[in-house]
């Protein structure tokens, strides 16, 4: 005899879908959500609603305005410039760390750009943004440093709104994304920390000229 899974309370299962369809950008920066749509939505009463729109204001993904719902706030130019000062000095420093790399570390970086390849040609945006901070975080991992690591988890939703948007805006940023994860990869299976360090920073570097609107 089977034993039906016990589905999560009603507002947790609020809480996930609003969050996943924020960061695909399934509810785009500008939107307002109603408690009642979402009730609906996910098939429960307004209460959890409720309680899982505070959580999420909370986390910075939405404004309450009583009585007539969320605003998904939209990624800022200033959040973009934190997020990648903050990037930067975890990830080269993380970067030059990581030399040697271990033979463990260099394969599981390969599965996961093969995978973002797969991910980008399909036209994944979502699940590519996924693997693709997969990818960094693999690396920040692997220092060992647990307080660095769980700072650099603390990023993980404001990098993957940012980088779906990135895809969806500049397609062309896709193949650029996966050669200097290959360039990274070969930097560091050459035990060339420097050249690991330049890559990252370019790479990581790019997204502050998407903050002041000079993205290329």
């Amino acid at each position: 005899m089977t034993v039906p899974l016990k589905q999560p309370p009603a507002a947790e299962r609020v809480y996930a879908h609003v969050k996943q369809a924020v960061l695909d950008r399934t509810y785009e920066g500008g939107s307002l959500l109603t408690e009642g749509e979402l009730a609906e939505a996910v098939g429960v009463s307004r209460t959890p609603v409720r309680e899982a729109l505070l959580r999420l204001e909370v986390e910075g993904l939405l404004k309450l305005y009583p009585k007539k719902g969320a605003l998904v706030l939209p990624v800022t130019a200033q959040e973009i410039a934190d997020v990648v000062e903050t990037r930067l000095l975890v990830e080269e420093h993380a970067a030059r760390k990581a030399v040697p790399a271990s033979p463990q570390l260099i394969a599981r970086l390969e599965e996961l750009l093969e995978r973002q390849r797969e991910q980008a040609a399909a036209g994944d945006y979502a699940a590519a943004a996924v693997t693709d901070r997969c990818f960094h975080a693999e690396i920040v991992r692997s220092g060992g440093n647990v307080i660095l690591s769980h700072l650099y988890d603390q990023l993980r939703d404001r990098q993957l709104r940012m980088g779906v948007a990135v895809m969806h805006s500049h397609p062309d940023r896709a193949a650029k994304t996966l050669a200097e994860h290959g360039e990274i990869l070969e930097a560091l299976r050459a035990g060339d920390a420097d050249r690991a360090v330049a890559v990252v920073h370019g790479h990581v570097s790019w997204f502050s000229h998407l903050a002041r609107g000079e993205a290329r």
